[in-house]
């Protein structure tokens, strides 16, 4: 019998919060069965595996992360959807590194996986940054890429402790912003 409380929706979100503490590569059933106060098999009521709790905290994430930066550019564009966008992602990944970490190399296992309709939210708020610069539909493709690209690759390095060096990390954030701005407005 299942936990009193325990479903699918808060074990994912305990194996979020333990990836956020311990790393992605470090969470185990055994450790979020530890966590949420039961025996492993019983976490095999709620999600099918280590696989799927990877791929279900990988959506809550990208969910997540959509939200963040759809509230952050409410009413703004051009460069400063572009900065409150660039800000709100990289502060979901430095406050979320591991549920952030599940979102990268993972492919949907068909339609109705739940990564597809996350991860089309994600896009339709880069889109929505987008949608503040003159860009030719044909270039639509490559300008997600560079700005997931160059947000993915800044917060990650962050998260990491990456920037070691004397200069101030936000005023090369800033930097960074105004350099894909200046990028976007020649396209």
């Amino acid at each position: 019998m299942p936990r009193a409380g325990l479903d699918p929706t808060s074990v994912v979100a305990a194996g979020a919060e333990l990836a956020d503490e311990v790393g992605l590569g470090a969470l185990t059933m055994g450790g979020l069965a530890e966590r949420v106060g039961v025996r492993t098999p019983s976490l095999y009521k709620h999600v099918a595996g280590q696989e799927d709790l990877v791929r279900r905290i990988a959506a809550l994430a990208l969910s997540e992360s959509a939200v963040a930066i759809g509230t952050a550019i409410q009413g703004l564009a051009g460069r400063d959807a572009l900065a409150a966008a660039a800000q709100a992602f990289r502060a979901y990944v430095l406050a979320h590194p591991g549920r952030y970490a599940a979102t990268v190399g993972l492919e949907p296992a068909g339609q109705d996986d739940p990564l597809v309709a996350a991860g089309v939210r994600a896009l339709a708020a880069f889109r929505a940054v987008l949608r503040g610069y003159d860009l030719p539909a044909a270039e639509e493709d490559h300008a997600l890429r560079t700005l997931r690209s160059a947000f993915h690759g800044f917060a990650t390095l962050q998260a990491a402790r990456g920037f070691q060096w004397s200069a101030d990390v936000d005023e090369s954030f800033g930097w960074m912003v105004d350099l894909l701005d200046r990028g976007l407005r020649r396209a």
